[in-house]
């Protein structure tokens, strides 16, 4: 009955009885959830409101909440109303098992949220909130049954609400970047026995949890948001092209002439959540890509700690999403849209390199391969993180086979990428009896052969010069030893009947036209440094002798490398997801109390809007 009567005096004018009551529904909700089992949704429902009159009653309670979402109320009791929606909807733990939000599903929400998106002053207040409510509601029996807001999603064509989502999710990820910024800014005391310490102790101690980076605890929610739109949204790629501002505050519009000079009374959920935007991120305008790839930076410098490698194989999917749409790659490769992206770099013994590297205004592909190589370069540890290096070349394969496709020539320094590959190569070699141990190492070289492989084939499609095709087989010479050495595991593994027999032979097949280029070349190039009595040979020398022997070089024509198999969510992360909705609804029922409003402002502000 407490139910009922707290559903009906929502509908009433008076705001402070309003008040009282959402802030009832949501202790009743919250508390009934706590005394009983996750298992027993049917039972919550019957003791929360009874079977017989549970529809028609939660259809006046959705349809209340969802006039005032979308009317002309105080920020406050907007604040309450998507408490209660956001409370309502992270019952339990697993978002699936939650049988309340059936009636979310037949009475839909979706709309108000759009409204809130699509308007300036409601998204500074309410969007952050709105985005999470909507990304917990996609994911209610996402594999199980139809669900309405996966479909509303998936057709939305509303420019201003896409654009909204878009703004809310820049701007969220701005402020992470900001805080990141800052915490790397702080002056670093104890002085230099402190630092030397420091480094010495790190040699011999590695620490698994990843305390040693700065304190910016990354976010989930608003990730998933991203990779929702992404994922299911064609029309939302377009905003990734879009600028967003933060100049839209609340007070600039007419119709918040309701909203008090003070903060209000019922704070944001927001803001226990994670940290306003600041200033710094309101001012400039930026594009959501650049924003995404500076965050990527940030989280991906140390997933040692599950949180952070969770966050960072989220990265990655949404990367894969991007990097295997049409529109999102012409955007990525366009010549005239060019942007400067700060990248963060892990700090590592064997550089001096500043922690954030911002580059010249380049194609946004330029920014997205060095995030790569990045990653490729300071990952390389005993525990090794295997998915996360499979869908960080995943990335590339995709962005060179769009290349190769539509013959763009990016101006990039591809000797980064070869590098970075061949850097890998080297290691999973050093460490072949380790990593073995843990994984399928044969796989894994495979794809960094294949990679290679794209681009001795195609290479003459999408590289930049001539000369670039050239350095290519330079480096592959000059690095013969490391190729030679993996032929060598490979064929070992692949006689002795061992657990990697099929993959390893797999690896002699692909290392076939690496080995022929260097088997064909090198006997040349020590004729010709015979024939001219030098002991060593430049680099332009070996160009040289490369150009003038291409034409009595044969290679195998390999079948597939420009094919991908592209990416689907279920069932391989279905888990994934699965887990990762569950981590986002306890930490908002972690942080989020629905009674500690200081009741003396409420009563306050309701008063003054009576």
């Amino acid at each position: 009955m407490l139910f009922y009567h707290c559903v009906m005096t929502l509908k009433e004018d008076h705001p402070i009885r309003v008040v009282n009551a959402i802030q009832t529904l949501c202790a009743l909700i919250r508390g009934v959830h706590k005394r009983t089992l996750a298992d027993h949704g049917f039972d919550v429902i019957n003791i929360l409101i009874g079977f017989d009159s549970a529809e028609m009653i939660m259809q006046s309670l959705v349809e209340r909440l969802s006039l005032i979402l979308s009317g002309v109320y105080s920020v406050s009791l907007k604040n309450l109303t998507l408490r209660l929606l956001l409370v309502l909807s992270s019952a339990t733990d697993n978002v699936s098992h939650n049988t309340l939000l059936e009636y979310l599903m037949i009475n839909s929400v979706f709309e108000s949220i759009l409204q809130i998106l699509a308007n300036p002053s409601s998204r500074f207040n309410h969007g952050y909130e709105a985005v999470l409510l909507l990304t917990i509601l996609v994911n209610y029996r996402k594999y199980e049954s139809a669900n309405p807001y996966i479909v509303k999603l998936s057709i939305l064509d509303d420019e201003l609400a896409l654009n909204g989502l878009g703004w809310v999710i820049s701007q969220t990820l701005a402020d992470y970047n900001s805080q990141f910024k800052a915490t790397q800014d702080e002056p670093v005391s104890g002085g230099w026995f402190s630092a030397f310490s420091s480094i010495v102790g790190s040699m011999f101690i590695a620490d698994p949890s990843g305390a040693g980076q700065p304190g910016v605890k990354p976010d989930n929610s608003i990730l998933l948001a991203l990779y929702e739109a992404v994922h299911l949204n064609r029309n939302f790629i377009t905003v990734l092209s879009h600028n967003h501002t933060g100049a839209n505050l609340p007070s600039s519009t007419p119709t918040d002439t309701a909203v008090p000079p003070s903060p209000p009374a019922v704070p944001s959920a927001a803001q226990t959540l994670h940290q306003p935007p600041g200033p710094s991120s309101q001012e400039n305008p930026t594009n959501i890509l650049v924003t995404f790839l500076s965050y990527c930076s940030m989280v991906m410098q140390d997933v040692r700690d599950p949180a952070r490698q969770h966050n960072t194989k989220l990265c990655l999917i949404i990367l894969t999403c991007i990097a295997e749409d049409q529109y999102a790659n012409s955007f990525l490769h366009d010549a005239n849209l060019t942007f400067r992206v700060p990248l963060y770099r892990a700090p590592m013994r064997h550089r001096k390199q500043p922690a954030e590297a911002v580059n010249a205004s380049r194609p946004l592909a330029c920014a997205l391969l060095d995030l790569m190589v990045e990653f490729i370069m300071s990952h390389m540890m005993k525990n090794l993180p295997l998915e996360l290096y499979n869908k960080c070349l995943g990335v590339v394969h995709r962005i060179l086979c769009y290349q190769k496709k539509c013959r763009v020539r990016l101006q990039y320094p591809w000797k980064e990428i070869w590098t970075a590959l061949i850097s890998l190569l080297k290691y999973v070699m050093s460490n072949e009896s380790v990593l073995s141990s843990s994984f399928d190492i044969f796989e894994l070289a495979c794809k960094v052969v294949n990679l290679f492989n794209l681009f001795i084939t195609y290479g003459d499609t999408f590289l930049p010069t001539p000369s670039s095709y050239d350095e290519l087989y330079y480096e592959l010479i000059r690095m013969h030893q490391v190729f030679d050495n993996l032929y060598s595991m490979a064929l070992r593994h692949s006689t002795n009947n061992g657990d990697y027999k099929v993959t390893a032979n797999k690896l002699t097949s692909a290392l076939v036209n690496i080995r022929a280029i260097i088997n064909h070349f090198t006997p040349k190039i020590d004729s010709w440094s015979a024939a001219n009595k030098l002991s060593a040979l430049t680099e332009d020398q070996v160009l040289e002798v490369v150009r003038t022997n291409y034409d009595t070089l044969t290679l195998k024509l390999q079948d597939s490398l420009d094919q991908y198999e592209r990416y689907a969510e279920k069932p391989r992360e279905s888990a994934f997801f699965t887990q990762l909705v569950r981590s986002i609804i306890v930490e908002f029922r972690k942080n989020v109390s629905v009674t500690n409003l200081e009741q003396q402002s409420v009563l306050q502000e309701f008063s003054m809007i009576q």
